[in-house]
């Protein structure tokens, strides 16, 4: 059953009844045979709207209902589904739109009114459906579509099923392609790691736009025939309150959010968020982002549960390692070991390196990437005809199989388990007439693992100040991706090549904080 089609209506013919997914917000449970049918007319509603097997549907929602159908339910037609990052600037869902080909755009009412400037301009050929995460397009659907109506298409394992958007070091978001092969066997990765069974019950706080909301949390709950929570968003007030109404075993959270909760524990005091009083809540999944051993202690020892710290990526429909789970040993500082893939360390020759030494991480497997959209060269420099994906992180591997992340080769800014790449702050930089250089970098950061920070040094005889710099970003990139502290130098460190050195920016940053 390596395809979404396959699984959904295996799960609907064997478990029917039971259920899959849980909005809390509208006290809606759809279970496996309804979900089935939800599939089923998307199938319908898409063809109606003259969307031809293997063409794109993107949407730009929170989660929900609806949203979730809609992500099945594209890829169980034989349709690519394309997630529309929803905090992203302008510039970059405009080029994105652009650049996946999509036949059709389903949008909420609020980000259809954020994103005005994008939708006003956009080719006829595109059609924009408004619709609700909850209950669908606003028009009256069940006149369109039957929803008797079942889905006879062959999908094969190699088909096309998802089409991710990846910040890298160009600046330019990169389209991951993935297969239905690899979208299940990312679910399964899951599963085997965190060894889930059809009676565990995720809680889903991270959207469907980012591959750990979609793959864990939606893929995981599938493949192993569980089921999940998943309200419109995270909310701090509402976490513990949601696993112990639903009766949560796991959940699946980025370090940022690990910070939040141990922040309100601490400010409250709340026997309800200190309660371990929880028989079923098994574990706590954290991904995304390097998660500190400080903070990892802190979170186990304040709340009772063991935290699972794993390592992902997009090209790797998500997970990629992973601590076993207890009684097992689990090690603070790595990210695990390989479960549902092969792993390896490679000096810069290319040749398997040895155990505790430092070399480029390396990843194998059907759940890596078929290519970057409409991007050979990218694809040929990072995926190797025998199938070995670069990673671009540094890392070793200890005498016990486990994996420790020293670095990167790429200058990606990992944000909260937002991947950002420097340049595209340095392009709005530059868009200020007062700008001769601009670098953006990481720096470390208690909530969101690392945050962006950036240099400047301006032309002679021309004035600006941080704040002005930071509201051309804001507008350009939006306010997550923009930098909280711009420093301004008289000139930006280079080497011999004339090549601005990210790296000794943060020693500027800090010197003049």
């Amino acid at each position: 059953m390596n395809t979404v089609k396959a699984h959904i209506d295996d799960r609907a013919k064997t478990m029917g009844d039971a259920c899959f997914l849980i909005s809390p917000e509208i006290n809606s449970e759809l279970s496996f045979g309804d979900l089935q049918k939800g599939v089923a007319q998307i199938e319908t509603l898409l063809t109606k709207l003259g969307v031809n097997k293997g063409d794109k549907v993107a949407f730009l929602m929170t989660n929900g209902l609806w949203t979730t159908t809609l992500f099945l339910g594209a890829m169980y037609s034989a349709r690519v589904v394309v997630p529309l990052n929803a905090v992203c600037g302008s510039d970059q869902l405009s080029y994105v739109i652009d650049h996946c080909d999509a036949k059709v755009i389903f949008v909420e009412d609020d980000l259809l009114e954020k994103y005005k400037t994008v939708f006003d301009v956009l080719p006829n050929d595109i059609k924009v459906i408004n619709a609700c995460r909850d209950k669908g397009p606003v028009w009256p659907i069940d006149k369109i579509v039957d929803s008797n109506k079942t889905n006879n298409t062959d999908i094969k394992p190699e088909n096309d099923a998802l089409l991710i958007y990846t910040s890298g070091t160009t600046g330019r978001p990169k389209g991951v392609l993935l297969t239905h092969k690899s979208v299940i066997a990312g679910g399964m990765n899951t599963v085997l790691s965190h060894q889930l069974t059809t009676k565990d019950r995720a809680l889903c706080i991270l959207q469907l736009y980012h591959i750990n909301g979609e793959m864990v949390t939606v893929m995981g709950p599938l493949v192993s025939g569980s089921s999940v929570v998943m309200p419109n968003k995270f909310s701090i007030t509402d976490f513990w309150s949601l696993i112990d109404q639903w009766q949560c075993s796991w959940f699946s959270v980025v370090p940022t959010i690990i910070a939040y909760l141990l922040e309100q524990a601490e400010r409250l005091k709340d026997p309800i968020c200190l309660s371990s009083d929880r028989p079923r809540l098994r574990f706590g999944r954290s991904a995304s982002a390097p998660l500190s051993p400080e903070m990892h202690r802190q979170f186990e020892q304040q709340f009772a549960i063991s935290i699972i710290e794993t390592m992902g990526l997009s090209e790797t429909a998500a997970q990629i390692l992973s601590n076993p789970m207890p009684p097992a040993i689990a090690k603070y500082g790595s990210p695990g070991i390989a479960f549902g893939n092969e792993v390896m360390i490679i000096d810069e020759q290319g040749n398997e390196q040895k155990t505790c030494l430092s070399g480029e991480l390396m990843i194998r497997g059907d759940n890596v990437m078929k290519e970057y959209y409409k991007n050979p060269e990218t694809t040929a420099s990072t995926l190797r005809a025998d199938g070995w994906l670069h990673t671009g992180d540094l890392a070793y591997v200890d005498e016990d199989g486990y994996y420790f992340i020293t670095g990167r080769l790429k200058e990606i800014i990992i944000k909260g388990g937002e991947n950002i790449a420097p340049r595209e702050i340095d392009e709005a930089l530059y868009q200020h007439s007062a700008v001769l250089e601009a670098a953006a970098f990481a720096m470390p950061d208690r909530h969101f693992g690392q945050e962006v920070f950036a240099c400047v040094s301006l032309k002679p005889g021309a004035n600006c100040t941080a704040q002005e710099l930071r509201d051309l970003c804001i507008e350009k990139l939006g306010k997550f991706k923009s930098p909280k502290t711009i420093t301004f130098m008289d000139e930006l460190p280079k080497g011999p090549s004339g090549k601005i050195q990210r790296l000794k920016l943060s020693e500027a940053a800090t010197a003049s904080a």
